[in-house]
């Protein structure tokens, strides 16, 4: 091919893999707004889709996990569009769709993958171990004692996307704090392999982190399994776990359905946002929004410079560079185009954007990076300095990479030991206690209007005064 030749094509090629940029000090307040828009998911097709497939699975259980061709709610196009990964579960004949985890033999894994799995258990179960509360009695008034105490929520289920990549370090950051708080039935739901089995690394997690069923089931069928229950999936009180926008969607429906289920938080696709100033690698940078849009199409990455000094033409030549040579080059350049770069006039004015933003993931590439952690308000986690890439977090640092996208940040934080806790708080009075609380207590009842209330405070002050008087004679 003639240079010329070359030349055009590596050019069209550079822009299918650019990014959009706005300088935010001459954009409107509005226009500053918009930009934290995601790309659009009409989640009201998505619900009109994903709600025959509740209702069957619901109404047919196993079956119609293990055959949803035989449904009269199946059409052609909506369980195409249910993802990738559910066309692989749809090929596959089961002649069991749940397995007792402690019933598989143990999988036989290369010594080094089996070492970074470990490594990756360790530091997961140890940052959230360190999350365990503190039981603590506080006695408000003489006699008023009051506390809080948590206790496991007893049956959980877990979900492992399985369509174009295997995520068995999200089996780990789901089962680990589930171990730790001492959830006693705990369901895996992840899409079979092709012929029928686990994918052999998820199996390992499961097994070490004391998961005790897996249904080998995708999408919305999945979450449906779960949440109902059918004759072999147990039925869980709460559902975790990231996926594309059906298994999003019916993790919605359920959580406001008869399942009487909760689900961990509402999320889209997955997303980053790097703060860069002059000091920051244009290589690092490259590969850290990569890292992201490699994820899927509808991924979104987004590129923040802080200050001067930065050449964002390099920066953009590395991106090109680096995503040519990616196996999932394609799906990153289509994350690219729902991409963008923004021009900061310093960090102050970085900072405040990601807050408007609320990104799942913040990198904060830039000199001194600890000094702006305080400032960070909107965020699923941060990443600070720069030798520390979003990827540490993903697999084995021990925070957990289940987090709020799509600008949930703004009111959720990502998956924790929390998440799998319930608290009750208890309190415990004694005759003083009531004689110092209980009138102020009527009172209030007295206010409003609720005499049972009252009664039920005054009649025990009535038998303490009696009593009283009895012992004084």
């Amino acid at each position: 091919m003639a240079k010329g030749g070359s030349d055009t094509v590596s050019r069209l090629n550079t822009i299918r893999c650019s990014m959009k940029s706005y300088k935010l000090s001459e954009l409107t307040p509005a226009e500053v707004d918009n930009l934290k828009a995601r790309p659009r998911i009409d989640f009201s097709s998505v619900f009109s889709m994903v709600q025959p497939i509740v209702d069957d699975v619901r109404s047919r259980g196993d079956v119609a996990v293990k055959d949803p061709y035989s449904s009269d709610v199946h059409t052609d196009t909506a369980f195409h569009l249910l993802g990738s990964y559910t066309k692989r579960f749809d090929k596959v004949e089961l002649n069991k769709i749940v397995e007792n985890v402690d019933e598989l033999p143990d999988p036989e894994l290369d010594a080094t993958v089996r070492e970074a799995f470990d490594v990756a258990y360790n530091n997961i179960y140890a940052f959230h171990a360190a999350q365990k509360p503190v039981e603590k009695i506080v006695e408000n008034m003489e006699g008023v004692r009051c506390k809080r105490v948590a206790r496991s929520i007893s049956s959980v289920g877990l979900y492992v996307p399985g369509g174009t990549a295997i995520l068995p370090s999200t089996a780990l950051m789901l089962s680990v704090p589930a171990q730790i708080a001492g959830c006693k039935t705990v369901v895996l739901a992840t899409p079979p392999t092709s012929d029928g089995n686990i994918c052999k690394e998820v199996l390992y997690c499961a097994k070490k982190a004391g998961v005790t069923h897996i249904l080998k089931a995708g999408g919305a069928q999945a979450i449906s399994a779960m949440a109902w229950g059918t004759a072999s999936c147990p039925k869980v009180e709460k559902i975790y776990g990231p996926g594309n926008q059906y298994v999003t969607a019916a993790k919605m429906i359920l959580q406001i359905s008869e399942a009487m289920v909760s689900i961990d938080m509402p999320a889209g696709p997955s997303e980053v946002l790097v703060i860069a100033d002059k000091h920051a690698s244009p290589v690092h940078i490259a590969a850290d929004l990569l890292s992201q849009a490699e994820h899927g199409p509808d991924s979104q990455v987004v590129l923040v410079i802080a200050g001067e000094g930065v050449d964002q033409k390099v920066i953009q030549e590395e991106i090109y560079k680096q995503c040519h040579s990616l196996p999932r080059g394609e799906f990153a350049k289509k994350a690219l185009s729902n991409s963008f770069t923004v021009f900061a006039r310093d960090m102050v004015e970085a900072i405040t954007f990601s807050n408007l933003y609320a990104p799942e993931h913040l990198i904060i590439n830039v000199k001194d990076a600890e000094k702006w952690e305080s400032f960070v308000q909107n965020a699923g986690s941060v990443f600070l300095g720069q030798w520390t890439p979003e990827s540490v977090g993903d697999y084995a640092s021990g925070t957990n990479h289940v987090l709020p996208t799509y600008g949930y940040a703004r009111m959720y934080g990502g998956v924790s030991l929390d998440s799998f806790l319930k608290y009750i708080t208890i309190q415990s009075l004694t005759e003083e206690g009531l004689k110092n609380l209980g009138p102020h207590v009527a009172t209030m009842a007295e206010v409003e209007g609720l005499e049972a209330h009252k009664r039920a405070v005054t009649l025990r002050l009535h038998d303490i005064a009696a009593k009283q008087i009895s012992q004084e004679r």
